[in-house]
C-alpha cells in the first residue's frame, strides 16, 4: 500500500496556485503529497477502499462544493487518516446562528444581534420597536448558513421590509439581524481585520471591508496600536471550535471595543495577492503552509505514522 503524508482535494479553479504552492513547500521538506480532483476522485476512492492507497492527513476543499467527494471523506474518517476540519465540526460552527449563541455564552464580543428562524418554519417573526431602536439604522441582514464572500448579506438595511425581502430569498435558512459596527481608524487605516487561524497560530492581517484589500499587519503595528486582543479573541474561538484552520473578522471601534463580525469561515480564500488584488499577501499564504507542515509533522510523530 502506498502512503502519502498529505492528500488535498479541491474543485475551485482559483485553488490551483495555493495547492501547487503547498506541494512545492512540503515536497521540499521531504513530504509526499497527493492531489485529488474531478478526474481522479473515483479512482482514488477505489484505491483507498481496496487498501492500495492511504493518507496520513487529508485537507478537504472539495466536498462542500461537490457531493462526488463526500464518499472519500466518509471513507477516510473510518481509517487512520487525520481529517483537517471534520465535516461534523464544520457544519456546526459555520452556522452563524448557532455560533452566535456559542460565542455569547463564552463571552466573546459580538454585535447586538437578533436571530430569526427560517421563513419556512415561522413566517411571522416580528422585531419589536425596542429591538429596532437597539439595532439602529442602517443595520445588517445576513443568512446564517448559505453565504460566502458576503453573498446574501445586506449591510444597509433600514426597515422590516428589507428583512422580509431577504428571508424570502433563502426561506430555509435562519437570518441574523445585526447592529452595524463602525470601525475607528489607525493613521488612516480602517480598524477592520481578518485573522487566519493556522494550526495553533493566529495570522492577523489588515482587511478593508469596503475594498476587500488585505495588508500585512506587522508585529510592530500590533504593539504600537495595542492590537493584542485580535490574537486573544481568535485563540478563544479556536478553543471553542477546535478547528485546525479558519478565518474570522474582527473590528475595533472608536471606544476601543472589539467585535467579532464574521464568526468563523472554514474554507478560506487563499488566492495570492500577487495575482489577485483582493488576495491574501503571498508571505502570509506561505506562513499558513509552513504551519500546515508543522501540523503534519506533529501528527506523524504523535500517531507513529510512516
Amino acid at each position: 500500500m502506498e502512503t502519502f503524508d498529505l492528500a488535498i482535494s479541491f474543485v475551485w479553479e482559483y485553488d490551483v496556485d495555493f495547492v501547487n504552492r503547498i506541494e512545492q513547500i512540503l515536497q521540499a521538506k521531504g513530504l509526499k503529497t497527493y492531489v485529488i480532483r474531478k478526474h481522479n476522485i473515483a479512482e482514488t476512492i477505489e484505491k483507498v477502499a481496496e487498501k492500495r492507497l492511504a493518507f496520513n492527513v487529508y485537507l478537504d476543499r472539495a466536498s462542500d462544493a461537490d457531493d462526488e467527494f463526500t464518499p472519500l471523506t466518509k471513507l477516510l474518517s473510518r481509517k487512520k487518516t487525520y481529517l483537517i476540519n471534520p465535516i461534523k465540526k464544520v457544519i456546526k460552527y459555520i452556522n452563524k446562528a448557532t455560533m452566535h449563541g456559542i460565542l455569547l455564552r463564552n463571552r466573546v464580543p459580538v454585535p447586538f444581534t437578533l436571530i430569526l428562524p427560517p421563513l419556512q418554519k415561522k413566517a411571522d417573526s416580528l422585531i419589536s420597536i425596542k429591538d429596532m431602536e437597539q439595532l439602529g439604522t442602517p443595520f445588517v441582514v445576513k443568512p446564517a448558513f448559505f453565504t460566502g464572500g458576503g453573498e446574501g448579506v445586506v449591510i444597509n438595511a433600514t426597515s422590516l421590509f428589507d428583512v422580509i425581502n431577504q428571508r424570502r430569498k433563502i426561506p430555509n435558512d435562519s437570518y441574523l439581524i445585526q447592529k452595524r459596527i463602525y470601525p475607528k481608524y489607525f493613521d488612516g487605516k480602517r480598524a477592520w481585520f481578518r485573522i487566519l487561524w493556522a494550526f495553533d497560530i493566529p495570522i492577523p492581517m489588515w482587511w478593508d471591508d469596503q475594498t476587500d484589500i488585505y495588508r500585512v499587519l506587522s508585529n510592530e503595528e500590533i504593539k504600537y496600536y495595542h492590537l493584542q486582543r485580535l490574537n486573544i479573541i481568535t485563540k478563544k474561538i479556536s478553543r471553542i471550535s477546535k478547528m485546525d484552520y479558519f478565518s474570522t473578522e474582527i473590528a475595533v471601534c472608536e471606544d476601543n471595543s472589539y467585535y467579532v463580525i464574521d464568526y468563523l469561515n472554514d474554507q478560506c480564500d487563499m488566492r495570492f495577492q500577487s495575482k489577485h488584488f483582493d488576495g491574501v499577501p503571498d508571505v502570509k499564504v506561505d506562513e499558513f503552509i509552513e504551519r500546515l507542515y508543522v501540523k503534519i509533522h506533529y501528527i506523524k510523530k504523535a500517531y507513529h505514522l510512516q
